[in-house]
């Protein structure tokens, strides 16, 4: 079933492509076309590899993790770390950082080390524990007693970027103290054959599995939803100030609210409805996390600072949107959009270690210093960074908070001119359209009058018949004027609310309203 069936006016004749009428918007056109299709391929070629670049050879960079190593043994398990270390090393291996015991006397101070984010992690071997373990290859009471999990332990924080933690820190310790296990039976294996009690099962097992890796975990962070902390809920929070901010400007658009309310008000009402909505919505991501926590050792307190920290980043972004859509011009707002959610996610796909250090200037964003917080707050204060993170905040939500007020009074002073250019653009095309239709109603009445008059002093009964008819006939041409007038009328409004949308950045027509 052909489709001009159902919309015929769609089949009505035109001119043909080649007609010279149609040749220069068709140039044109073609022009158009390609300029903007070259600028958004350029730009979106732009953002891919800003984002790839930030990932590029990200292995390469692991050195850059730095592991705290600290031997209170002293004997042959700390030689072979240290050998095996030498065989790992890499740029794509992490940084074993090893310090004298005295610097950490106790293992307390590893912890508060890690948690202060002064190392990524951290490996430590017990005191005493080469002495144990050669104790128990000779069997009896120490061979029983002997606890393979009490040699070496790693420390880290989970919450702490935990997709690359899990395998920059925790699968290569695992893997540094495997390659230990075969640089000892390398190095004193004939010596520890020699001591081993070949008749008790305890010290065998000893020597075939001398020790399992332990692990202090500050913040286990094994959910699944980890996976999008740092992706999918930033572009989403950021993707809904975007999607409000156009129902705002649609309300302001359909209420005409820029000519007919004082611009502070305007301005204080907006802010707090931005408030309010931002409130809402980050509860709701705060709730939507809590909601799949499962194995996440997070309280109550930290659901409310998460609450607060995410309402802060939220309003800001609605600002910083704002302010794109006043200050830019309208066919660059989407851009930058695109450009201002790209450059933030990025800032946090991962640590600015495995990244190359252009990618530090994500620092001044605020999608960067929100996870930061939030690390902090969900490992209980091991991510002591609050005292850059939260003023980069601040300044994005005061100089947002400054230039949407501005720019209320700048919308305004716009609205008031348009209005006033639509008003007379009304004039201008009523008064033509009123004035040639007077100037027809003196001539009729000029070539009846006499005839009136005349018919008044002979038959009163006819000058009044005939006054009746130029009555109804001035009614008449009332109700013509009047259909000019709302004729022309019509037209301007259309084009009013088209402009006016242009101008006030994106605005979407209000799904729900009276």
């Amino acid at each position: 079933m052909a489709p001009g069936k159902f919309y015929p006016k769609a089949r009505r004749q035109r001119p043909s492509i080649h007609d010279p009428a149609v040749r220069p918007r068709r140039l044109a056109l073609l022009k158009a076309a390609t300029i903007n299709l070259l600028v958004l391929q350029f730009l979106f070629l732009g953002l891919f590899c800003y984002i790839f670049g930030s990932l590029f050879q990200q292995g390469e960079h692991t050195h850059n993790i730095n592991i705290l190593f600290v031997d209170y043994d002293g004997g042959a398990i700390g030689n072979a770390v240290r050998t095996a270390y030498e065989q790992l090393e890499s740029t794509s291996f992490p940084a074993l950082m090893e310090r004298p015991a005295t610097s950490y006397p106790s293992t307390n101070t590893i912890d508060e080390a890690v948690c202060n984010i002064k190392y990524w992690g951290a490996l430590y071997i017990a005191p005493n524990a080469s002495d144990h373990l050669t104790a128990a290859l000779g069997g009896g009471s120490a061979a029983a007693d002997y606890d393979k999990s009490n040699v070496m332990t790693m420390v880290w924080n989970e919450a702490r970027y935990p997709t690359t933690v899990d395998s920059a820190i925790s699968v290569t310790l695992k893997s540094l103290t495997e390659a230990a296990r075969v640089a000892l039976a390398k190095a004193d294996g004939q010596k520890m054959l020699q001591a081993l009690n070949t008749s008790d099962s305890a010290a065998v097992a000893a020597f075939s599995d001398p020790w399992v890796l332990s692990s202090v975990n500050l913040q286990e962070t094994s959910q699944g939803s980890r996976l999008i902390y740092n992706t999918l809920v930033i572009i989403l929070i950021l993707i809904q100030e975007f999607f409000y901010l156009g129902y705002v400007n649609g309300l302001y658009q359909q209420f005409q609210l820029y000519v007919s309310i004082h611009p502070h008000r305007i301005a204080i009402v907006r802010q707090v409805i931005s408030g309010v909505y931002t409130f809402i919505g980050s509860l709701c991501t705060t709730g939507a996390i809590w909601a799949f926590r499962h194995g996440w050792h997070v309280n109550g307190y930290q659901f409310v600072i998460t609450w607060m920290s995410l309402w802060l980043f939220a309003h800001l972004n609605f600002l910083v949107l704002d302010v794109f859509t006043i200050w830019l011009p309208p066919p660059i707002v989407p851009m930058a959009l695109i450009s201002w959610i790209v450059t933030n996610v990025t800032s946090i796909l991962l640590p600015f270690e495995l990244s190359p250090a252009f990618y530090r200037v994500g620092f001044a964003l605020p999608a960067h210093s929100i996870f930061n917080i939030l690390i902090d707050i969900w490992s209980g204060g091991c991510n002591p960074q609050l005292y850059y993170a939260l003023p980069v905040l601040f300044v994005y939500e005061i100089v947002g908070l400054t230039l949407s007020t501005i720019g209320v009074y700048r919308r305004s002073h716009y609205a008031v001119l348009k209005h006033e250019a639509d008003e007379k653009a009304i004039q201008d095309r009523i008064e033509p359209a009123v004035s040639e239709r007077q100037d027809q109603l003196p001539t009729e009445i000029t070539a009846d009058g006499p005839r009136e008059s005349e018919t008044s002093e002979t038959d009163p009964e006819a000058g009044g018949a005939m006054q009746r008819r130029t009555t109804v006939a001035t009614q008449a041409d009332q109700e013509e004027i009047m259909e000019i007038i709302r004729r022309e009328m019509s037209r301007p409004r259309v084009e009013k609310a088209t402009t006016s949308r242009e101008n006030n950045g994106p605005c979407f027509d209000l799904p729900f309203s009276d």
